[in-house]
């Protein structure tokens, strides 16, 4: 692999040990996506599974109403998590935070697989495990940016994004395995897939003792000596290129400190800070209004609305859908995430998404579904068109909120600038998730026209409101506009103010 040259730096590249343990870390602290993609996926194919509507006593009726609360409370505790992670990850760091939160989900997903026959348990679970999942959603991106290699860190970055996908893939298979092969009498069929959980966040939770704390937190608390150990570590170096790093880390840091001591949550909505404060809301909630997520959850509802009732072919096509939507998410991260312009893919992944759904709406609007009859031509086409609009997804408002936002923050208010987008996703993930089983059941083919119009307005303030990160260090990126493409986030003459009267740091 020999060294990648950076042309915006210059500082020598990256070794292959260093390179390993980057990929490494990033695979570690994203199995966090997995879990969150490997629930996403599971509970719209549960609540469709007999044996769970006969031990949790309701009836198809009452199905939709179940449907919305058993995903949308999950997502409220993660809203939750998002609120009161900070003072945890500030004060004990990034590694242990993620081990707890991983634990807080075993816990949560232990109540879900117990067979109480209480929906009210089963929503405490699922608000318990939610805890667990809104805290990673926070920490990982943060740990991940910091530690990861400015050239490759948009691709490390969409890991999380990646390791979504595979868990939605594997969680979808799971379905529809227990779907065909389980006895429709057992309750095993939907215990089956919702244990899974537990072992997957087992391992997010023993992964993390295999890792080094962040070296920028540990430069912020002061253990100078760990931060350099945890450098040199990640980066299988202890060489020049490596100190200049703990260099530029060091003053970084301590600017940001000198810039304004105590901290308060306040900040984030003065001066420049606002900026960027709205800028991540705003990239989340736009991840959300794509519509993407909501599919995740209710695939097969989806796959129903536009297909009819016909055996286990909504499951099936699901299932289709997860492999398609991870496969387009490895190719991006292995051949487009640091070799594309974060904007420029974020604004023609939207118009695309747009067109799709829109065409989708269109065809089932004069073509609806035929009930239990075979799969139509105007059938195969909405698939087709769902289909495409999970690889625009993928290739754009998938994996790249995620990096895009943990980059916009200079470290003095990353954690909070990162905990107020992620807490924006989750409480526009609890708004449609708990209204998108009601829009697929009385708005049918305008669910579709709805999300497409959606993804227009989104392309828009991409392209518009949206700064070029790409490529760029963090500390660099702290003097971009949030709003503009490439111009500076402040003003020559505020950047005095920013650093605290200190003199620039020559990187």
């Amino acid at each position: 692999m020999g060294l990648i040259k950076d042309s915006n730096a210059d500082t020598a590249g990256i070794n292959r040990l260093g390179m390993f343990r980057a990929y490494y870390l990033g695979a570690v602290v994203c199995i966090s996506g997995f879990l969150f993609g490997y629930d996403s996926g599971i509970i719209g194919g549960v609540l469709t599974l007999k044996p769970f509507e006969r031990d949790y006593r309701y009836t198809a009726k009452q199905a939709t109403h179940v449907s919305s609360l058993a995903v949308s409370l999950q997502n409220l505790g993660a809203f939750v998590a998002c609120l009161i992670i900070l003072p945890i990850t500030h004060r004990y760091g990034r590694k242990w935070a993620i081990a707890t939160c991983a634990l807080i989900f075993c816990v949560g997903a232990a109540i879900e697989t117990g067979n109480t026959h209480s929906k009210g348990a089963f929503y405490v679970g699922r608000v318990i495990a939610g805890l667990g999942l809104g805290g990673t959603t926070v920490v990982v991106p943060m740990f991940s940016a910091e530690m990861s290699p400015k050239q490759v860190r948009g691709q490390i970055g969409s890991f999380y994004q990646l390791m979504y996908t595979l868990g939605i893939f594997t969680s979808y298979w799971v379905n529809w395995g227990v779907a065909r092969d389980i006895s429709s009498s057992k309750t095993s069929q939907w215990q089956v897939p919702v244990s899974l959980q537990i072992l997957w966040a087992g391992l997010l939770g023993l992964g993390m003792f295999t890792l080094k704390e962040s070296t920028r937190w540990l430069t912020a608390v002061g253990r100078h000596e760990e931060a350099w150990e945890s450098l040199k570590w990640v980066r299988a170096d202890d060489g020049p290129a490596t100190q200049v790093e703990m260099e530029e880390i060091r003053r970084g840091v301590e600017m940001e400190a000198h810039a304004g001591e105590g901290f308060r949550l306040s900040e984030m909505v003065q001066g420049s800070n606002l900026r960027r404060t709205v800028t991540a809301s705003s990239v989340f909630i736009a991840q959300q209004a794509t519509g993407a997520t909501a599919f995740a959850y209710y695939a097969p509802q989806y796959f129903k609305l536009l297909v009819g009732n016909k055996g286990n072919s909504d499951l099936l096509l699901t299932a289709i859908f997860g492999a398609i939507k991870f496969a387009a998410c490895l190719i991006f991260v292995i051949f487009v995430a640091d070799n594309v312009g974060r904007r420029n893919i974020l604004t023609a992944g939207a118009l695309f998404m747009s067109a799709c759904q829109i065409s989708a709406g269109a065809v089932l609007a004069t073509h609806p579904a035929p009930g239990n009859s075979e799969v139509t031509q105007s059938g195969i086409a909405t698939i087709a068109l769902i289909y495409m609009f999970v690889i625009a997804y993928n290739f754009s408002w998938g994996p790249l909120p995620w990096p895009y936002v943990s980059e916009i923050f200079p470290t003095r208010t990353r954690e909070a600038g990162i905990a107020v987008g992620v807490a924006s996703q989750w409480l526009f993930n609890f708004v449609f998730s708990l209204t998108t089983p009601y829009m697929i059941a009385n708005m049918g083919w305008g669910t579709f026209l709805l999300w497409g119009l959606f993804d227009l307005c989104i392309a828009g303030f991409a392209w518009f409101a949206l700064a070029e990160t790409q490529g760029r260090s963090i500390e660099e990126i702290t003097n971009l506009d949030s709003n503009t493409a490439g111009k500076p986030m402040l003003h020559e003459e505020d950047s005095d103010a920013v650093n605290g009267g200190l003199p620039e740091v020559k990187g």
